[in-house]
């Protein structure tokens, strides 16, 4: 239950982002980095031993458009966030710098977007919010933007992969029901396009995993993909065995991944990977999971074409 809400918020939000992508630019020149949250967290951090009234409050009402979409299902409100803050008051302070060489980043993440314009000239580039919540998120695509967690960073060595990953999601147009195959193409598809834009790998766990048991996930995942039921591909796992988080994001890219390399037109095959109309036929043409969807339908008795149905 808890999963489904999540997905049914997370989809809401997604299909949002899409509404709202023709109010910003489509030069990647006009990125921009919006930090002034951060400023305001730390006003509001060095006031808790000194104020008897909840400093946070502040830290949102003064919040930029990135603070108030992650305040919904994120910060949740100023006393949530003032709770988790003293908790962990150690771990804020761990960030408190963290954003001193984001300028050298930004160069870095225009490239990212340049790239991204000439691979997908319809893009758009919504602003970068860099805000401070609950440990509960370290990026996400709003509406309103991206949206990245500082609190989550140590350092800012992967802050441009993550960034290409959320711009990517911004982007995407993924129809279909909302079962696992298709969230996997979502998640597989930004991380093969952020890749692609930015030369930078994430989720390195699950796709080492992934690589190394193969056949196992595979014929595991011809039985699932159809099924509205994320649990142990996506955002969590039963612990029935040793792998890690997110696997359908190592699926999903190998699927994008297939489909890529076996279409001539590059540019052409970019656009079918943003605009997925069809997740079941998109993973047929890729090709990828054929020996494995043979082999389950040969115990069912059934034809290859009729798991397409």
């Amino acid at each position: 239950m808890k999963l489904n809400l999540f997905f049914t918020t997370f989809f809401i939000v997604f299909s949002n982002v899409i509404l709202g992508q023709s109010n910003f630019s489509e030069n990647p020149l006009d990125a921009v980095f919006e930090t002034k949250d951060s400023k305001n967290f730390w006003q509001a951090f060095d006031k808790m031993d000194k104020s008897k009234e909840n400093p946070f409050v502040e830290y949102i009402q003064k919040g930029s458009p990135g603070v108030k979409a992650f305040t919904e299902n994120r910060i949740i409100n100023a006393d949530s966030l003032f709770a988790v803050v003293k908790k962990r008051k150690s771990d804020y302070e761990l960030s408190r710098n963290v954003l001193d060489g984001l300028s050298v980043k930004k160069k870095r993440v225009i490239a990212i977007y340049s790239a991204l314009k000439y691979w997908y000239p319809n893009a758009k580039f919504p602003p970068i919010y860099f805000v401070y919540g609950r440990f509960n998120s370290g990026g996400t695509s709003a509406p309103e933007g991206i949206i990245i967690g500082i609190e989550k960073l140590q350092n800012l060595d992967g802050v441009s992969g993550l960034i290409a990953h959320e711009l990517i999601h911004y982007q995407q147009k993924i129809k279909g029901k909302d079962v696992l195959l298709k969230w996997c193409l979502l998640e597989g598809g930004a991380d093969f396009m952020g890749e692609l834009t930015s030369g930078e790998a994430i989720n390195q766990a699950s796709y080492k995993y992934g690589e190394q048991n193969r056949d196992k996930l595979c014929e595991e995942f011809v039985t699932r993909l159809k099924n509205p039921d994320y649990q142990d591909w996506l955002y969590g796992t039963s612990n029935k065995d040793d792998r890690p988080n997110d696997l359908g994001y190592w699926i999903g890219y190998k699927i994008i991944e297939s489909y890529f390399n076996k279409q001539k037109d590059k540019q052409k095959a970019i656009q079918e990977i943003m605009n997925i109309n069809d997740p079941m036929q998109f993973l047929k043409e890729s090709g990828f999971l054929d020996v494995y969807i043979q082999k389950y339908q040969k115990s069912k008795k059934e034809s290859f074409d009729d798991f397409f149905k």
